[in-house]
């Protein structure tokens, strides 16, 4: 059937945790207590202070973003009996303590309610409310379906699926009219569509359109309706409103290149007829700056007419067709200089961000053949697509898997998903949006991948092994076609 294309390489090696667990309960947790949390001295908040442009929004789900912060990180509610706890740092300055929003999760789904500012400001994210392009309220992020490590503890960020976002819009400190900001963020590489408009930054106060200049995000994705760099992207783009420019005008900028590092760090930087913008790998290295210049050259961009409000996964006037995920990200007042985003992007480096959470991540290995692997068909993010048989030919964006404690197997932002949560036998197993049900759960038993709800296991159908077979549900029967080795 000729050579397949694959789509996106991961750059970078996929780091497998500590001891092998199975995905039932006893799975190790890699911020179980076992690895002493890293004592911060110094985040990315305290940097912009001391360089004169302090953060006037900070975001995490994963960490403390300054220091000296020991307050709530975000708050999760859960399915079972709508309650929510408050996820708080492990220490000052430290990760985030996942292992309780496991505890308080555990046996049912939770959403993310609510992202603490911790620059004091009050800058809070809640549901997004509806707008000029989209109803509201919006989608709340599920509260498991990013999981990941930073130095090597278990860790959250939020999975924005289409119809997912948040939102302030009335917020203290953030930039207005031309008054310069720098704001970052990071973000999934990998985990992204050509949707309007994944962004996190500054916009409208009243949820709609109010012309150009009157918004300042960070949007990350593929679109190429307005602007568009080299490659087939993402690209790191600034959503002015009715535009996202990769750079001085609308159209293609032959400088703002595609990035998709698994983790990517992602900044723009905005004053009076000056914009930049800035991006590297989260994990190693420094920043490249892909555009430096001039305001575009259409009316309301020069001086701009920023409003204020904080967005997340979403456009100014709520457009919610987009995908993707966010770690951490602030917002500052004034335009912070070049060696302070270095400094700032050392600290990232040095948080120590990995794929994963509290599970393993790697190959899984069919046992009918030990040459094939569960494969996610060209590793496209796509909902609905197929889970196949295919060579084992170490590809990480189609076949390394995370084990997570939750009972999901990951891949590319998303879960490996019975189809319809049609529990027949010969239901085909696809790829999907994370979202908590029990269709989206597996436990290993006795080398089967068993799901809890219909009893049934992953199927190599009629002992197939040709590439690009569909993986479906069936009765648990103990042939080698229901066999499967975890990383």
């Amino acid at each position: 059937m000729g050579v397949r294309l694959r789509l996106r390489q991961a750059r970078t090696t996929v780091v497998v945790l500590g001891a092998a667990g199975t995905l039932a309960g006893g799975a190790l947790l890699a911020g179980g207590g076992t690895v002493p949390a890293r004592a911060a001295t110094e985040q990315p908040c305290d940097i912009y202070a001391a360089a004169g442009t302090p953060c006037v929004a900070a975001h995490s789900t994963t960490r403390a973003l300054y220091a000296a912060y020991d307050g709530p990180l975000y708050q999760v509610r859960r399915a079972s009996d709508s309650t929510t706890t408050t996820i708080y740092p492990l220490s000052a300055g430290g990760v985030a303590d996942a292992a309780t929003q496991d505890s308080f999760c555990a046996g049912t789904s939770c959403v993310i309610t609510e992202i603490y500012d911790q620059s004091g400001h009050g800058n809070n994210l809640t549901d997004a409310p509806g707008g000029g392009a989209a109803g509201g309220p919006d989608s709340l992020a599920n509260a498991t379906a990013a999981p990941t490590t930073l130095d090597g503890h278990e860790a959250y960020g939020v999975y924005v699926a289409p119809g997912t976002g948040y939102r302030d819009d009335s917020t203290s400190g953030i930039a207005t009219g031309d008054e310069p900001e720098g704001e970052y963020a990071i973000y999934d590489g990998t985990h992204y569509n050509s949707g309007c408009c994944f962004d996190y930054g500054n916009a409208e106060t009243n949820n709609d359109d109010n012309g150009n200049g009157h918004m300042e995000a960070i949007y990350f994705g593929n679109s190429t309706t307005w602007g568009f760099g080299t490659g087939n992207g993402p690209w790191i783009m600034a959503d002015m409103e009715n535009g996202l420019y990769s750079g001085v005008n609308a159209g293609y900028n032959a400088n703002d290149a595609t990035i998709d590092y698994r983790y990517t760090t992602a900044m723009i930087e905005g004053g009076p007829n000056q914009w930049a913008i800035l991006g590297g790998n989260a994990q190693s290295g420094g920043l490249s700056t892909f555009y430096s210049g001039a305001r575009p050259n259409v009316a309301g961009y020069n001086p701009m007419h920023k409003e204020g409000a904080i967005i997340l996964g979403i456009g100014g006037d709520n457009s919610k067709s987009s995908a993707g995920t966010f770690y951490e990200g602030v917002l500052t007042s004034g335009y912070p200089s070049a060696a302070t985003e270095s400094a700032v992007q050392a600290n990232i480096v040095a948080a120590g961000y990995g794929v994963g959470g509290s599970g393993t991540t790697g190959p899984i290995v069919a046992g009918v053949d030990t040459a094939k692997c569960a494969d996610n068909n060209n590793g496209s993010g796509s909902p609905g697509n197929k889970v196949q048989m295919w060579n084992c030919d170490g590809n990480a964006a189609a076949q390394n898997w995370t084990v997570n404690s939750n009972g999901t197997l990951t891949i590319d932002g998303g879960c490996m998903d019975i189809t319809g949560a049609n529990y027949s036998n010969g239901t085909l197993i696809e790829w999907w949006t994370c979202n908590g049900g029990a269709n989206q759960q597996w436990e290993a038993e006795n080398g089967q991948l068993v799901n809890p709800a219909s009893g049934k296991c992953l199927d190599d159908p009629a002992f197939n092994t040709a590439n690009g077979t569909q993986l479906d549900l069936w009765t648990c029967n103990g042939g080698s076609n229901q066999q499967w080795q975890l990383p």
